[in-house]
């Protein structure tokens, strides 16, 4: 199939490749001549792991390209897809549809005949509807299909979703459109993965239904790694028997520092503006939503009572600062609330992420950057793990002790075990765990220095 993909961040750039993969011809399409240039090359705008080798073998292929001309790009598309960015509207939360209205109708000006506008971006529901409302406005003698095929990628494993997803969600209100999304799914139709055929309604429902049901996981098991604290319970061992029960499901039940990313924190938002405007409180919703910003304020408050009750003064080291690991995403990552935090109440932050520092350093002034955990370690009161990146799972404990100035480690994602902790001699706080005493020690910290600083990896 000719498929046209209009924007080339996450969703657009990774569905775009994928297609491509599946052996369409995929134009994608980005204003920016840099980024075209950058792509054309071979070389992603995003971190994602496998991304540039996927790119590389279906641009060698010829079946991937990129532009700037979006209407030579969808002339002769039998599908064009909308993956522009819907961010939360400043000031009341709605998502800000203004790039995709703005796409829609430069498409449905130079679209042919037939074709299909399908919104790969996530958008309120309703929008399917107005989208079809311009088209009849900008085009009124084409005929042009309207669908709604919501993305459901992970970033750190967006290609794996796409090429092997739980499902396919299709909106659609004639067969023409089916047929058209059935074919650009077909590879995947040939593997038995479900295609959920619907409204345009209901597709858009599904999307921030699903995003809303994930972040309440994350909230509620927050809330109860509290409780766990101060009962004695092991909120590790209760996720995994609650998360045993099928009902249940063990995914979204790690506590942590909250949610951020690019979709749960502004899909709620959104979410709750929509039910609002039809009068129908998500009480259910809005406390996640409360929930999930209250837990990444009070993170900082964690990390100073470690300290005896002062980071005045003192150096802290930051290990991960994007919202997750394998990813360069910064956006609404819990660093960006706890290292402020930290900052006013007078600490000095040296940080270290393994991709996420070049897009971190703008969005938090006035701290230093380390070129691996251990210098970021040196002479600092406390570690704080806030990014479970694998190279942070396996550090040496007893060369992190003679690296820091006292032996505080503060895990906000429950990576290691308290009895190896304690028994290394740490101060080790976590999430929703009983907090053992550090066992004494028989070897005095030694000096730091350059030599007990493991290389970057290359080096």
């Amino acid at each position: 199939m000719r498929i046209a993909v209009v924007g080339t961040g996450y969703v657009g750039l990774v569905s775009g490749a994928c297609m491509a993969e599946f052996g369409h011809q995929v134009t994608c399409v980005d204003m920016n001549p840099e980024i075209v240039a950058r792509l054309s090359r071979g070389e992603p705008t995003i971190y994602e792991p496998g991304l540039d080798e996927l790119l590389g073998r279906n641009i060698k292929a010829g079946r991937l390209t990129f532009t700037t001309e979006l209407a030579a790009a969808v002339a002769d598309a039998q599908a064009v897809f909308i993956a522009v960015g819907t961010p939360s509207r400043r000031g009341d939360g709605h998502a800000d549809l203004s790039y995709v209205f703005a796409a829609a109708r430069d498409i449905a000006a130079a679209a042919r005949n037939g074709a299909v506008m399908v919104t790969k971006s996530t958008v309120p529901v309703g929008t399917a509807s107005e989208l079809r409302k311009l088209v009849a406005e900008v085009a009124p003698l084409k005929k042009l299909e309207v669908a709604s095929n919501p993305e459901f990628l992970r970033e750190g494993s967006a290609i794996r979703d796409f090429m092997h997803p739980d499902r396919v969600v299709v909106g659609a209100t004639t067969d023409e459109a089916r047929q058209v999304l059935k074919e650009v799914y077909r590879p995947l139709h040939l593997r038995e993965t479900p295609i959920l055929f619907a409204s345009c309604e209901t597709a858009e429902m599904i999307k921030y239904a699903a995003n809303a049901f994930l972040a309440t996981k994350i909230s509620f098991i927050n809330e109860v790694a509290d409780l766990c604290e101060k009962v004695g319970a092991d909120v590790q061992d209760v996720a995994k028997g609650i998360g045993l029960d099928k009902r249940i499901g063990d995914k979204f039940l790690h506590p942590g520092p909250g949610y951020g990313g690019s979709c749960f924190p502004k899909d709620t938002l959104a979410l709750l503006r929509t039910a609002e405007e039809h009068d129908v409180p998500l009480r259910l919703v809005n406390a996640t939503v409360e929930v999930n910003t209250n837990r990444k304020q009070s993170m900082a408050e964690r990390v100073i009572a470690a300290c005896d009750g002062s980071v005045d003064g003192k150096t802290i080291c930051v290990l991960g600062l994007t919202f997750k690991p394998n990813t360069d995403d910064m956006r609404d990552s819990p660093a960006l609330d706890i290292v402020p935090a930290l900052q006013k109440a007078g600490a000095h932050i040296r940080a270290y992420d393994p991709i996420g520092m070049g897009h971190a350093a703008p969005l938090l002034p006035g701290i230093d950057f380390a070129g691996d955990p251990y210098s970021a370690m040196q002479d600092a009161s406390a570690v704080v793990i806030i990014t479970e990146w694998n190279e942070f799972r396996a550090l040496d404990l007893t060369h992190v002790r003679r690296q820091l100035r006292e032996p505080v480690f503060v895990d906000l994602r429950n990576i290691y075990r308290t009895a190896d902790m304690a028994a290394a001699g740490f101060r080790y706080v976590s999430i929703g765990r009983p907090v053992l005493a550090p066992e004494p020690q028989s070897e005095e910290r030694a000096p730091a220095s350059v030599h007990q600083i493991r290389p970057l990896a290359g080096e």
